[in-house]
Protein backbone atom coordinates (compact mmCIF):
# COMPACT_ATOMS: atom_id res chain seq x y z
CA UNK A 1 0.00 0.00 0.00
CA UNK A 2 1.74 3.49 -1.10
CA UNK A 3 1.89 6.26 1.40
CA UNK A 4 0.54 9.59 0.36
CA UNK A 5 2.15 12.73 1.29
CA UNK A 6 0.41 14.28 3.80
CA UNK A 7 -2.04 17.21 2.96
CA UNK A 8 -1.13 20.61 4.89
CA UNK A 9 -4.80 23.02 4.83
CA UNK A 10 -3.83 26.72 3.89
CA UNK A 11 -3.98 28.93 6.68
CA UNK A 12 -4.19 26.30 9.38
CA UNK A 13 -0.89 25.59 11.97
CA UNK A 14 0.81 22.88 11.87
CA UNK A 15 -0.62 21.72 15.79
CA UNK A 16 -0.57 18.10 16.97
CA UNK A 17 -4.65 17.16 17.26
CA UNK A 18 -5.49 17.13 13.52
CA UNK A 19 -2.26 15.76 12.27
CA UNK A 20 -2.56 13.13 15.48
CA UNK A 21 -5.93 12.11 14.19
CA UNK A 22 -4.84 11.30 10.35
CA UNK A 23 -1.52 9.76 11.82
CA UNK A 24 -3.72 7.56 13.71
CA UNK A 25 -6.65 6.85 10.94
CA UNK A 26 -3.14 6.31 8.51
CA UNK A 27 -2.09 3.65 10.70
CA UNK A 28 -4.53 1.84 11.48
CA UNK A 29 -4.87 3.00 15.32
CA UNK A 30 -1.67 1.93 16.11
CA UNK A 31 0.26 5.60 16.87
CA UNK A 32 -2.00 7.00 19.74
CA UNK A 33 0.81 8.64 21.66
CA UNK A 34 2.06 12.27 21.62
CA UNK A 35 5.88 12.88 20.48
CA UNK A 36 7.50 16.00 21.71
CA UNK A 37 11.14 17.22 20.31
CA UNK A 38 12.53 20.02 22.86
CA UNK A 39 15.62 22.00 21.92
CA UNK A 40 17.76 23.97 24.52
CA UNK A 41 17.47 26.95 22.82
CA UNK A 42 12.98 26.81 24.07
CA UNK A 43 12.05 25.44 20.97
CA UNK A 44 9.59 22.74 20.51
CA UNK A 45 8.49 20.48 17.94
CA UNK A 46 5.24 18.31 18.51
CA UNK A 47 4.13 15.40 16.51
CA UNK A 48 3.32 11.54 17.25
CA UNK A 49 5.28 8.81 18.37
CA UNK A 50 5.84 6.17 16.60
CA UNK A 51 8.67 4.11 18.27
CA UNK A 52 9.39 3.28 22.16
CA UNK A 53 7.95 4.89 24.73
CA UNK A 54 10.33 7.26 26.92
CA UNK A 55 12.67 10.06 27.01
CA UNK A 56 15.58 10.32 25.46
CA UNK A 57 18.68 12.99 25.47
CA UNK A 58 21.48 14.04 22.53
CA UNK A 59 22.46 16.54 20.10
CA UNK A 60 19.66 17.19 17.37
CA UNK A 61 21.23 16.51 13.89
CA UNK A 62 20.03 16.58 10.62
CA UNK A 63 20.78 14.25 7.45
CA UNK A 64 20.40 14.84 4.22
CA UNK A 65 19.94 11.31 2.71
CA UNK A 66 17.02 10.13 0.86
CA UNK A 67 17.30 6.31 1.28
CA UNK A 68 19.46 4.26 4.23
CA UNK A 69 17.46 4.84 7.16
CA UNK A 70 18.28 1.74 8.60
CA UNK A 71 21.67 2.16 7.95
CA UNK A 72 21.87 5.56 9.57
CA UNK A 73 20.29 4.10 12.43
CA UNK A 74 22.77 1.26 13.17
CA UNK A 75 25.81 3.43 12.16
CA UNK A 76 27.66 3.99 15.86
CA UNK A 77 28.85 7.16 14.69
CA UNK A 78 24.77 8.72 15.35
CA UNK A 79 25.23 7.71 19.03
CA UNK A 80 24.77 10.23 21.28
CA UNK A 81 22.69 11.93 18.69
CA UNK A 82 18.81 12.38 17.38
CA UNK A 83 18.27 12.48 13.79
CA UNK A 84 16.21 14.20 12.24
CA UNK A 85 15.47 12.87 8.17
CA UNK A 86 15.21 15.96 5.85
CA UNK A 87 13.87 13.15 3.04
CA UNK A 88 10.13 14.05 3.85
CA UNK A 89 8.60 9.93 3.65
CA UNK A 90 10.44 7.26 5.90
CA UNK A 91 9.45 3.46 6.61
CA UNK A 92 8.21 2.93 3.19
CA UNK A 93 10.64 -0.35 2.45
CA UNK A 94 10.38 -1.36 5.87
CA UNK A 95 13.47 -2.89 8.23
CA UNK A 96 15.65 -6.25 7.35
CA UNK A 97 18.67 -8.29 9.13
CA UNK A 98 21.05 -7.19 6.47
CA UNK A 99 20.76 -3.38 5.94
CA UNK A 100 22.68 -2.60 9.34
CA UNK A 101 25.85 -1.26 10.12
CA UNK A 102 26.04 -2.57 13.76
CA UNK A 103 24.30 -5.27 15.92
CA UNK A 104 21.63 -2.08 16.78
CA UNK A 105 20.20 0.90 16.15
CA UNK A 106 22.49 3.39 18.13
CA UNK A 107 20.74 6.63 17.71
CA UNK A 108 19.24 8.46 20.87
CA UNK A 109 16.24 9.38 18.97
CA UNK A 110 14.81 9.59 15.50
CA UNK A 111 12.74 12.41 14.17
CA UNK A 112 10.41 11.84 10.59
CA UNK A 113 7.99 13.78 8.41
CA UNK A 114 6.05 11.29 7.37
CA UNK A 115 6.02 7.70 8.74
CA UNK A 116 4.88 5.12 6.17
CA UNK A 117 3.57 2.15 8.44
CA UNK A 118 3.11 0.25 5.66
CA UNK A 119 6.59 -0.80 3.82
CA UNK A 120 6.53 -2.78 0.78
CA UNK A 121 10.04 -4.58 -0.30
CA UNK A 122 11.06 -8.36 -0.41
CA UNK A 123 13.03 -8.00 2.20
CA UNK A 124 11.27 -5.98 4.57
CA UNK A 125 10.96 -8.47 8.03
CA UNK A 126 9.31 -5.55 10.32
CA UNK A 127 7.58 -1.78 10.01
CA UNK A 128 10.23 0.92 10.81
CA UNK A 129 7.62 1.17 14.30
CA UNK A 130 8.35 -2.21 15.28
CA UNK A 131 11.91 -2.34 14.76
CA UNK A 132 12.21 0.77 16.86
CA UNK A 133 9.78 -0.21 19.31
CA UNK A 134 11.47 -3.47 20.00
CA UNK A 135 14.83 -1.57 20.23
CA UNK A 136 14.24 0.98 22.67
CA UNK A 137 14.47 3.93 20.07
CA UNK A 138 11.99 7.08 20.50
CA UNK A 139 10.82 8.22 17.20
CA UNK A 140 8.71 11.11 16.40
CA UNK A 141 6.64 11.29 13.17
CA UNK A 142 4.24 14.50 11.71
CA UNK A 143 7.02 16.80 12.35
CA UNK A 144 7.59 19.84 10.15
CA UNK A 145 11.36 18.78 9.14
CA UNK A 146 11.74 21.51 7.12
CA UNK A 147 11.31 24.02 9.59
CA UNK A 148 13.70 22.11 11.85
CA UNK A 149 16.18 21.58 9.80
CA UNK A 150 16.10 25.18 9.16
CA UNK A 151 16.74 26.18 12.65
CA UNK A 152 19.61 23.71 13.34
CA UNK A 153 21.42 25.23 9.92
CA UNK A 154 20.35 28.61 11.35
CA UNK A 155 21.05 28.18 15.01
CA UNK A 156 23.52 24.99 14.89
CA UNK A 157 23.44 21.47 16.38
CA UNK A 158 22.20 21.59 20.12
CA UNK A 159 21.26 19.54 22.81
CA UNK A 160 17.34 18.18 22.85
CA UNK A 161 15.22 15.60 24.19
CA UNK A 162 12.51 13.54 22.78
CA UNK A 163 9.84 12.25 24.36
CA UNK A 164 7.06 9.77 23.38
CA UNK A 165 3.82 9.93 26.12
CA UNK A 166 1.42 12.37 27.27
CA UNK A 167 2.79 12.99 30.58
CA UNK A 168 6.15 15.43 29.41
CA UNK A 169 5.22 19.15 29.59
CA UNK A 170 7.56 20.59 27.14
CA UNK A 171 8.83 23.20 29.08
CA UNK A 172 9.98 20.87 31.62
CA UNK A 173 11.90 19.30 28.56
CA UNK A 174 13.36 22.26 27.79
CA UNK A 175 14.91 22.50 31.04
CA UNK A 176 15.93 18.88 30.71
CA UNK A 177 17.84 19.93 27.31
CA UNK A 178 19.87 22.88 28.60
CA UNK A 179 20.94 20.26 31.39
CA UNK A 180 22.37 17.62 29.44
CA UNK A 181 25.89 17.31 28.88
CA UNK A 182 26.45 17.96 24.99
CA UNK A 183 28.95 16.08 23.19
CA UNK A 184 31.92 18.17 23.37
CA UNK A 185 34.28 16.34 25.78
CA UNK A 186 33.03 13.15 26.11
CA UNK A 187 33.76 9.64 25.18
CA UNK A 188 30.98 8.35 23.43
CA UNK A 189 33.52 5.52 22.15
CA UNK A 190 33.21 3.70 24.94
CA UNK A 191 29.56 2.89 24.05
CA UNK A 192 30.40 1.26 20.82
CA UNK A 193 33.34 0.01 20.78
CA UNK A 194 33.59 -4.23 20.76
CA UNK A 195 34.75 -5.63 24.36
CA UNK A 196 37.10 -8.35 23.15
CA UNK A 197 39.29 -8.44 19.73
CA UNK A 198 37.66 -10.92 16.81
CA UNK A 199 39.03 -12.42 13.44
CA UNK A 200 36.46 -10.58 10.99
CA UNK A 201 37.89 -13.11 8.05
CA UNK A 202 40.99 -15.00 7.33
CA UNK A 203 40.99 -16.20 3.97
CA UNK A 204 44.53 -17.89 5.55
CA UNK A 205 47.61 -18.36 3.49
CA UNK A 206 50.09 -15.17 2.53
CA UNK A 207 46.80 -12.55 2.81
CA UNK A 208 47.47 -9.06 4.45
CA UNK A 209 46.58 -8.67 7.83
CA UNK A 210 44.71 -5.31 8.52
CA UNK A 211 43.70 -5.02 11.72
CA UNK A 212 41.20 -2.59 12.74
CA UNK A 213 41.03 -0.19 15.68
CA UNK A 214 37.27 -0.13 16.64
CA UNK A 215 36.09 3.32 17.75
CA UNK A 216 32.63 2.25 16.34
CA UNK A 217 33.02 0.46 13.01
CA UNK A 218 30.80 0.52 10.49
CA UNK A 219 30.04 -3.21 9.04
CA UNK A 220 30.69 -1.70 5.55
CA UNK A 221 34.24 -1.00 5.89
CA UNK A 222 35.06 -4.57 7.43
CA UNK A 223 33.02 -5.83 4.48
CA UNK A 224 35.22 -3.84 1.84
CA UNK A 225 38.60 -5.45 3.58
CA UNK A 226 37.37 -8.81 3.59
CA UNK A 227 36.49 -8.55 0.05
CA UNK A 228 40.00 -7.45 -0.79
CA UNK A 229 41.24 -10.67 0.41
CA UNK A 230 42.67 -9.72 3.33
CA UNK A 231 42.56 -11.32 6.72
CA UNK A 232 40.84 -8.35 9.11
CA UNK A 233 41.21 -8.07 12.81
CA UNK A 234 38.88 -6.08 15.26
CA UNK A 235 40.14 -4.81 18.60
CA UNK A 236 39.20 -2.45 21.22
CA UNK A 237 39.48 1.09 21.10
CA UNK A 238 41.73 1.04 24.30
CA UNK A 239 44.53 -1.42 22.82
CA UNK A 240 47.47 0.09 23.53
CA UNK A 241 50.24 0.40 20.34
CA UNK A 242 52.31 -2.24 21.30
CA UNK A 243 49.32 -5.01 21.55
CA UNK A 244 48.26 -3.55 18.49
CA UNK A 245 51.90 -4.13 16.45
CA UNK A 246 51.78 -7.76 18.69
CA UNK A 247 49.28 -8.93 16.25
CA UNK A 248 51.82 -8.29 13.27
CA UNK A 249 49.64 -6.15 10.84
CA UNK A 250 50.50 -4.90 7.49
CA UNK A 251 48.36 -2.57 8.35
CA UNK A 252 46.04 -0.52 10.72
CA UNK A 253 42.72 1.13 9.70
CA UNK A 254 41.05 3.55 12.39
CA UNK A 255 37.54 3.12 12.11
CA UNK A 256 35.01 5.83 12.42
CA UNK A 257 33.08 6.67 15.46
CA UNK A 258 30.74 9.01 17.45
CA UNK A 259 31.47 12.41 19.07
CA UNK A 260 34.58 14.18 19.38
CA UNK A 261 37.86 13.12 19.01
CA UNK A 262 39.35 15.47 22.02
CA UNK A 263 37.33 13.31 24.26
CA UNK A 264 39.08 10.15 23.16
CA UNK A 265 42.59 11.15 24.19
CA UNK A 266 43.75 7.60 24.33
CA UNK A 267 43.22 6.98 20.49
CA UNK A 268 44.95 9.96 19.94
CA UNK A 269 48.23 8.93 21.97
CA UNK A 270 47.64 4.59 20.38
CA UNK A 271 47.67 6.99 17.01
CA UNK A 272 50.75 9.14 17.79
CA UNK A 273 52.35 5.56 18.39
CA UNK A 274 51.53 4.37 15.49
CA UNK A 275 52.30 6.76 13.36
CA UNK A 276 55.59 5.44 11.29
CA UNK A 277 55.81 1.76 13.09
CA UNK A 278 52.89 0.25 10.73
CA UNK A 279 50.37 2.01 7.70
CA UNK A 280 47.78 3.86 8.65
CA UNK A 281 44.59 4.77 7.09
CA UNK A 282 41.94 6.50 8.78
CA UNK A 283 38.23 7.28 8.01
CA UNK A 284 36.15 9.74 9.95
CA UNK A 285 36.87 9.86 13.17
CA UNK A 286 40.04 7.63 12.86
CA UNK A 287 40.65 10.74 10.62
CA UNK A 288 40.36 13.24 13.43
CA UNK A 289 42.41 10.74 15.46
CA UNK A 290 45.55 10.73 12.58
CA UNK A 291 45.05 14.70 12.29
CA UNK A 292 45.08 15.02 16.07
CA UNK A 293 48.13 13.35 16.39
CA UNK A 294 49.88 14.91 13.64
CA UNK A 295 49.57 18.27 15.34
CA UNK A 296 46.41 19.19 13.87
CA UNK A 297 43.54 21.68 15.67
CA UNK A 298 39.92 20.32 15.81
CA UNK A 299 36.91 22.51 15.48
CA UNK A 300 33.27 21.41 15.92
CA UNK A 301 31.01 22.61 12.70
CA UNK A 302 28.02 24.48 13.59
CA UNK A 303 25.73 21.54 12.11
CA UNK A 304 27.78 19.35 11.09
CA UNK A 305 28.13 16.96 7.32
CA UNK A 306 25.58 14.11 7.30
CA UNK A 307 24.33 12.90 4.30
CA UNK A 308 24.89 10.27 1.10
CA UNK A 309 25.47 13.78 -0.81
CA UNK A 310 28.54 15.92 -0.51
CA UNK A 311 30.92 16.62 -3.28
CA UNK A 312 34.51 16.07 -2.06
CA UNK A 313 37.60 17.05 -4.65
CA UNK A 314 40.69 14.83 -4.58
CA UNK A 315 43.19 17.99 -5.11
CA UNK A 316 45.99 16.16 -7.03
CA UNK A 317 44.02 14.77 -9.46
CA UNK A 318 40.78 17.31 -9.73
CA UNK A 319 38.59 14.12 -9.22
CA UNK A 320 35.83 15.04 -7.74
CA UNK A 321 33.39 11.96 -5.95
CA UNK A 322 29.91 12.00 -4.56
CA UNK A 323 30.40 11.02 -0.41
CA UNK A 324 28.69 10.10 2.77
CA UNK A 325 29.38 11.55 5.36
CA UNK A 326 28.44 12.08 9.32
CA UNK A 327 30.75 13.80 11.68
CA UNK A 328 30.24 17.52 13.51
CA UNK A 329 33.71 18.07 14.29
CA UNK A 330 37.05 19.18 11.49
CA UNK A 331 40.56 19.62 11.26
CA UNK A 332 41.57 23.08 10.39
CA UNK A 333 43.50 22.86 7.25
CA UNK A 334 46.40 25.66 8.08
CA UNK A 335 46.96 24.00 10.92
CA UNK A 336 49.48 21.18 10.02
CA UNK A 337 53.12 21.53 9.37
CA UNK A 338 52.80 21.53 5.52
CA UNK A 339 56.85 20.48 4.96
CA UNK A 340 54.97 17.18 6.86
CA UNK A 341 51.20 16.78 6.36
CA UNK A 342 49.64 17.51 2.98
CA UNK A 343 45.56 17.87 2.76
CA UNK A 344 44.38 15.81 0.03
CA UNK A 345 40.96 16.63 -0.37
CA UNK A 346 38.06 19.29 -0.12
CA UNK A 347 34.29 19.21 1.02
CA UNK A 348 33.23 21.27 -1.98
CA UNK A 349 30.21 22.27 0.24
CA UNK A 350 32.50 24.41 2.74
CA UNK A 351 36.11 24.04 1.43
CA UNK A 352 37.13 22.15 4.64
CA UNK A 353 39.60 19.38 4.68
CA UNK A 354 38.46 16.50 3.99
CA UNK A 355 41.66 14.10 3.77
CA UNK A 356 44.85 14.10 4.86
CA UNK A 357 48.48 12.25 4.07
CA UNK A 358 51.98 12.64 5.46
CA UNK A 359 54.42 13.61 2.84
CA UNK A 360 57.08 10.27 4.14
CA UNK A 361 55.23 8.08 6.29
CA UNK A 362 52.66 5.66 4.92
CA UNK A 363 49.68 7.31 6.70
CA UNK A 364 46.63 8.52 4.93
CA UNK A 365 43.16 9.45 6.17
CA UNK A 366 39.38 10.96 5.03
CA UNK A 367 36.32 12.76 6.02
CA UNK A 368 33.89 10.74 4.95
CA UNK A 369 32.89 7.34 4.07
CA UNK A 370 34.62 5.59 1.44
CA UNK A 371 32.96 2.22 2.02
CA UNK A 372 29.09 3.50 1.67
CA UNK A 373 27.65 3.95 -1.65
CA UNK A 374 26.51 7.58 -1.86
CA UNK A 375 28.56 7.77 -5.83
CA UNK A 376 27.79 4.54 -5.14
CA UNK A 377 31.53 3.46 -5.32
CA UNK A 378 32.92 6.84 -6.23
CA UNK A 379 35.67 6.49 -3.13
CA UNK A 380 36.17 2.64 -2.62
CA UNK A 381 39.69 3.12 -4.89
CA UNK A 382 40.86 4.33 -1.31
CA UNK A 383 40.92 1.04 -0.06
CA UNK A 384 43.10 0.38 -2.97
CA UNK A 385 45.56 2.84 -1.97
CA UNK A 386 45.59 1.49 1.49
CA UNK A 387 46.50 -2.22 0.23
CA UNK A 388 49.18 -0.64 -1.61
CA UNK A 389 50.71 0.68 1.32
CA UNK A 390 50.41 -2.09 3.26
CA UNK A 391 52.11 -4.22 0.26
CA UNK A 392 54.91 -1.35 -0.41
CA UNK A 393 55.81 -1.66 3.75
CA UNK A 394 55.88 -5.54 3.48
CA UNK A 395 58.12 -5.44 0.48
CA UNK A 396 59.92 -3.24 1.74
CA UNK A 397 60.67 -4.99 5.14
CA UNK A 398 61.02 -8.37 3.17
CA UNK A 399 64.37 -6.33 1.20
CA UNK A 400 65.52 -4.43 4.54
Amino acid sequence: MACRPARRRPGRAAGPPHRVRRAVAQSGGRLSMKGVLALEDGRVFEGVAFGAGGVREGEIVFNTTMTGYQEVLTDPSYNGQIVAMTYPLIGNYGTNEQDVESDRPQVEGFVVRQYCPFPSNFASRWPLADYLAANGVVAVTEVDTRALTRHVRDRGAMRAVIAAGDDHPPEALVERARAGRGLVGVDLVRNVTCPEPYVYADPGGDALHAVVLDFGVKRSILRCLAAMGMKVTVVPARTTAAEVLALRPDGVLLSNGPGDPEGVPYAVRTTRELIGRTPLFGICLGHEFIGLALGGVMRKLKFGHRGANHPVRELATGRVCITCQNHGFNLEADSFDDAEVEVTHLNLNDMTAAGLRHRSLPVASVQYHPEASAGPHDARYLFGRFEEMMRSERNRAAHA
